[in-house]
């Protein structure tokens, strides 16, 4: 019997020679870890990815979450507040605060944030295409809160090229969109050095169904595209790549996913060093990681907790700088406040309990890891060179090649599930005929109501000829080339909506 990780590279029986590999961590090419002490200097931010109904309801989970021993927040906007809809929008019914928290405009991400100082806290806002909006009214509500900019940190993810392909959250064409990303790393760059201007996220492309190679490869090769479009924008390399982080998924097999990541920080530190970055921080691949959504099943759902546990020590071990568990009802509903709980409890007992960040990178020098991470780097080398000669990620999503390989890896995977070449348990083995699960986590479609009401109400209320001259100036802009950001802040700032700033541009740049 033939023994293969899920990319297809096979495992040795056994590993009998060493790698001759003598770097410390800390060190380029980072393959050991990013800091020299790792975790024993100070431990992964925990950090719980959390948003539903309305921005009030959100609130509560926040507070709950920080009192459970949660680092940072990480918030989920709904599929509206994704494509630049507002609630009262026609093309927003039925999706409503579904899956994460319905912002309109400013007014939302004040009560979203009610009670909690920006300063005093990192925040992940996984948001794409309207990115720009989002992080501009953050920024505004730390301004009203009186906070330093130069100091608010967090991450914007902003990575549309990994929307077109495998998540589909875009609005504009891939042109435009590249424009907005790099005007949010220019802007921050002089305004909020210390935010991440984006996440470059292999986690959806993972969770579309790629192999570990792929979402490796595909993610290295949008961050290169990334690299090079901030450069040609005139923008430093070793200023802007210090502020790029990125988003990996930890799928089931563990020792594959261990390797995974030590290939990426060493890749990533070969490829910025051949586009000229010198300075240590911009060579340095800094990543969160969250356990793999896709993985988990709505069968024997308390298996997920092993599962879950399983990527997250995989996680740790492999060297991530923040991460989030996923809940064990979530491929049920929304996570319920026990199963979050259980989640983050997960991370505190493998950061407190199981001696796994005692040492930095305690399986350095394992025969089967480093042979295994030479497999990988090698196998994602492959896409990578094939892409840069088609012209770059850019043109190799254009050109539909990376979805189809991912489409074709998903239909494998499946195949061998249903066949039952690979074996998930509760699913093809193991099983037991199940009671419907009662305690599920359901949005009520009111909510859209609710919205709706305070979208009138702010209309009413604002200064509507500020809101006209705003838009009216970001139009122009959007037409010219100078940067937006400020433009869409000065909207924001009047209580523009999400929507009405995203139709102004969607009337210059068109949709995709």
């Amino acid at each position: 019997m033939k023994f293969t990780t899920t990319s297809g590279i096979e495992i040795k029986e056994v590993y009998t020679e060493p790698s001759g590999m003598n770097e410390l961590p800390g060190e380029f090419p980072f393959t050991r870890g990013i800091q020299k002490d790792m975790y024993r200097g100070r431990p992964w931010t925990m950090r719980q990815y959390a948003g539903f109904s309305t921005a009030e309801e959100s609130n509560k989970r926040y507070h709950y979450l920080l009192s459970q021993g949660t680092m940072g927040l990480s918030v989920a906007f709904d599929l509206p507040t994704q494509i630049g809809y507002d609630s009262d929008n026609a093309m927003a019914e039925g999706e409503v605060g579904k899956v994460g928290v319905a912002i309109d405009s400013l007014k939302d991400i004040e009560v979203l944030f009610d009670g909690i100082q920006l300063k005093d806290i990192t925040t992940s806002m996984t948001i794409n295409a309207t990115a720009p909006i989002l992080l501009a009214m953050y920024i505004a509500l730390a301004k009203k809160q009186g906070a330093d900019l130069r100091q608010l940190s967090g991450t914007v993810q902003n990575d549309i090229l990994k929307e077109y392909a495998a998540r589909g959250t875009y609005i504009y064409p891939p042109g435009p969109s590249m424009r907005l990303i790099t005007d949010v790393f220019e802007y921050c760059s002089r305004e909020v050095p210390k935010w991440n201007t984006i996440s470059i996220s292999g986690y959806h492309i993972r969770e579309a169904g790629s192999t570990a190679v792929q979402e490796l490869a595909f993610t290295l090769a949008n961050g290169k595209a990334y690299l090079q479009a901030a450069m040609e924008k005139g923008l430093d390399i070793n200023v802007f790549a210090k502020r790029l982080s990125f988003f990996f998924n930890c799928h089931n097999n563990f020792f594959e996913e261990i390797a995974k990541f030590r290939a990426a920080r060493r890749m990533w530190a070969n490829i910025t060093k051949q586009l000229g970055a010198t300075d240590p921080g911009a060579q340095k691949l800094r990543f969160h990681t969250q356990t793999g959504g896709s993985t988990l099943t709505a069968q024997q759902p308390m298996n997920n907790i092993v599962r879950v546990t399983t990527q997250a020590l995989a996680a740790v071990l492999g060297g991530t700088q923040s991460l989030h568990t996923n809940g064990y009802d979530e491929a049920l509903s929304l996570p319920t406040e026990a199963a979050a709980k259980t989640a983050l409890r997960t991370q505190q007992i493998i950061a407190f309990e199981s001696g796994a960040t005692d040492t930095v990178d305690p399986l350095a020098g394992s025969y089967f890891i480093e042979s295994l991470t030479d497999e990988l780097e090698k196998a994602a080398y492959l896409y990578i060179d094939k892409i840069d000669a088609m012209g770059g990620a850019v043109k190799a999503i254009e050109q539909d090649y990376i979805q189809q390989e991912i489409a074709r890896s998903a239909y494998e995977y499946q195949s061998e599930i249903e066949n039952g070449d690979r074996v998930i348990v509760g699913v093809n083995k193991f099983t037991e005929t199940e009671k419907p699960v009662g305690n599920v986590f359901r949005v009520d479609d009111s909510i859209r109501i609710t919205q709706s009401e305070k979208l009138k109400a702010l209309k009413a209320g604002r200064n509507n000829k500020a809101v006209e001259e705003a838009l009216g100036k970001l139009k122009d802009a959007a037409g010219g080339k100078e940067n937006l950001v400020p433009h869409i802040l000065t909207a924001v700032e009047a209580y523009a909506t999400l929507g009405e700033i995203a139709d102004t541009l969607r009337s210059v740049f068109g949709e995709y």
